[in-house]
């Protein structure tokens, strides 16, 4: 989990990027958010990074059971709409200084492990595979 500009985050970023996720799923899961986009869309809150000031959260997200482009847009639009209450829900839950300012961001991750995994057992890698096992057998 690098940044961009290369440095990986620091304990503080880790451990307040956690509580903040923790803190977000538990107020979606109550489903105080009346948006009819969120309502029957749960959503798991997978990661959010923290800046070093510890001002800004990006917030990471995906719906369970997966939607369309379309479908993904609209909840981000709902949860932008939120934010305020959202902020304010998170500075009840998390003792910090300030409330962060929150985004939010569709998880990819999910679907390029599902394309990695795909291309794992796809039947060239199998044989690929199995070159390898029959040349290092041979030797």
């Amino acid at each position: 989990m690098t940044r961009r500009d290369g440095k990986t985050p620091s304990q503080r970023q880790l451990r307040v990027g956690e509580e903040l996720r923790h803190s977000l799923a538990w107020v979606l899961e109550r489903g105080d958010l009346r948006d009819p986009a969120l309502q029957g869309n749960p959503l798991t809150v997978t990661e959010i990074r923290v800046s070093p000031d510890l001002k800004n959260a990006t917030c990471f997200f995906t719906p369970l059971g997966g939607a369309s482009a379309e479908k993904i847009d609209e909840i981000i639009s709902a949860l932008d709409r939120a934010k305020g209450f959202l902020r304010h829900e998170l500075a009840s839950k998390v003792n910090l200084r300030y409330a962060p300012k929150l985004s939010f961001e569709f998880d990819h991750s999910f679907d390029e492990a599902g394309k990695i995994d795909a291309l794992l057992h796809s039947p060239q890698v199998a044989a690929d595979i199995a070159k390898v096992d029959k040349a290092e057998t041979d030797d």
